[in-house]
C-alpha cells in the first residue's frame, strides 16, 4: 500500500511539473499549475501576495472573490519575512485582509517565492501537513523560477510596446517636422530666384553670388531634412517587397547621378533579389555617391561586384578615392558625422547604408588605404 501512494506521489509531482512552463503569460501559468494542485490535494484556495513600494498586493487568486486586492502595509506583516521555505499556521485572524476570499477555519500553507512574493494555499479541512510541504517544495521552487520568467517576459513586451510607440511618435514627428521645414524653405527659394531676375542688374555679380550661395545652402538643408525622413522609416512597411535585377537598378542609378566623365563606373553580374527597391536604391545609391564625392584621382573608377565563395555572398562597393584612416571606420556609420568640413554632404548618408543592411539582417563593414581607395562590404542574406 505504501508502495502504491509512493508512486501516486511521484505521478502527481511529474504532472504538477508538466504544468509549469507551458506558456509565458502570467496568468495562465498560475491557472495551469495552481488549478491542478488545488484540484489533486483537495484545497479550497490558492492566491499570490507581492512586495509592491510599501504595500502586499494580491496579484493572482483562486477564487478571484468580491473583496478588492489588498493594499495592506508591509511593517503589519513583518512575519512574513520570517518564512524561508514554507510554514503552516491554524489561525486567521490575523491574515484575513491578505485574504481575497473569507477564511473559515482550517489550515493556510505559506510558501515563499523569494523576490516573486508568497503563495498561499487554503484547505477548509486539517489536510496540509509538514511531509505535503517537503513534497511540493522542488514544485514550488521550480514555479517560482517560472514566475520570474513570466514577469520578465511582460516587461519585455510592455517595453518592446513602448518602444513601438516612441519609434511611431518619431516617425510622425520626423514626417511632421520635414513639411513644416520644406514648405518655408522652398518659399525662400522662390523669393531668391525673383530676387535674381528682377534686380539682377541693381545686385550685380557679386550680390548674384550670394544668393546663389544662399540657394546652396538651402539645397542642403533640404537634403538634410529629406536624409533624416529617409533614415527615421527604413524599418517601416515591408509591404513593397518584390523581386529587383540590381544590374537594371545600378544602370539607373548611374544614369541618374551622371558621374564626371574623369569618373568610370564598372556593374560586375549581379544578382536579382527581394526587398523594397526604394531602399535597395537608397543603399547603392548613397555608396555610389560617397565614392563619387571623395574620388580625387584624375581618372576615377568606381566597380560594383557580388563574389559567393559557397557560403554567404556579399557586394563590394570599390573606388580608387582618397581612401579613409582605419581610425575612422566605425565614425563614418555614424549620423550626422562628416570626415571633412563638406558643405555639401549630410553626413546622413553612410549612416542610412548600415541601417538598411541592418534591416535585412546583413553586416557592412570597409577596407581603405588613404591616397590608394575603399571597398565597402556588405551582405543582404534576408533578401536572397
Amino acid at each position: 500500500m505504501k508502495t502504491e501512494h509512493h508512486i501516486l506521489d511521484i505521478l502527481q509531482l511529474h504532472e504538477y511539473g508538466m504544468a509549469i512552463g507551458q506558456t509565458l503569460e502570467y496568468k495562465k501559468s498560475c491557472d495551469l499549475f495552481l488549478t491542478l494542485l488545488l484540484k489533486r490535494k483537495n484545497l479550497n484556495a490558492a492566491w499570490i501576495i507581492e512586495k509592491q513600494d510599501a504595500q502586499l498586493l494580491t496579484t493572482y487568486a483562486i477564487p478571484i472573490g468580491n473583496k478588492p486586492q489588498p493594499r495592506v502595509l508591509i511593517k503589519d506583516f513583518e512575519m512574513l519575512d520570517d518564512i524561508n521555505d514554507h510554514l503552516i499556521l491554524k489561525s486567521f485572524d490575523h491574515l484575513q485582509e491578505l485574504t481575497p476570499i473569507t477564511l473559515e477555519e482550517g489550515r493556510l500553507a505559506i510558501f515563499s517565492l523569494k523576490e516573486q512574493g508568497y503563495l498561499f494555499l487554503y484547505s477548509k479541512k486539517d489536510n496540509i501537513s509538514s511531509r505535503d510541504m517537503a513534497q511540493i517544495q522542488p514544485v514550488i521552487d521550480k514555479f517560482c523560477v517560472h514566475l520570474k520568467a513570466c514577469n520578465a517576459f511582460k516587461e519585455q513586451e510592455n517595453l518592446l510596446k513602448d518602444l513601438e510607440a516612441q519609434n511611431q511618435e518619431l516617425s510622425d514627428y520626423a514626417h511632421m517636422v520635414s513639411h513644416d521645414l520644406k514648405s518655408p524653405l522652398r518659399s525662400i527659394e522662390a523669393l531668391l530666384s525673383w530676387l535674381k531676375e528682377d534686380y539682377k542688374e541693381a545686385l550685380g555679380a557679386k550680390g548674384v553670388q550670394e544668393i546663389d550661395h544662399i540657394g546652396k545652402h538651402l539645397e542642403k538643408m533640404e537634403a538634410l531634412i529629406t536624409g533624416i525622413l529617409h533614415y527615421s522609416s527604413i524599418d517601416r512597411d515591408l509591404s513593397k517587397q518584390r523581386p529587383i535585377d540590381l544590374n537594371l537598378l545600378l544602370d539607373e542609378i548611374v544614369g541618374v547621378l551622371r558621374p564626371p566623365h574623369h569618373i568610370s563606373v564598372e556593374v560586375q553580374k549581379l544578382p536579382t533579389i527581394t526587398a523594397d527597391r526604394f531602399k535597395i536604391q537608397q543603399l547603392f545609391q548613397n555608396l555610389l555617391t560617397n565614392a563619387i564625392v571623395n574620388l580625387d584621382k584624375p581618372q576615377g573608377h568606381i566597380e560594383i561586384q557580388f563574389e559567393n565563395d559557397g557560403g554567404e555572398g556579399h557586394f563590394i562597393v570599390s573606388d580608387n578615392g582618397k581612401g579613409i584612416n582605419p581610425s575612422y571606420f566605425n565614425k563614418i556609420f555614424e549620423i550626422f558625422q562628416k570626415l571633412e568640413n563638406n558643405s555639401t554632404s549630410t553626413g546622413i548618408g553612410l549612416s542610412i547604408v548600415k541601417k538598411i543592411v541592418h534591416f535585412y539582417g546583413g553586416n557592412i563593414w570597409l577596407e581603405s588605404e588613404e591616397g590608394v581607395g575603399t571597398r565597402f562590404f556588405f551582405t543582404l542574406p534576408d533578401t536572397l
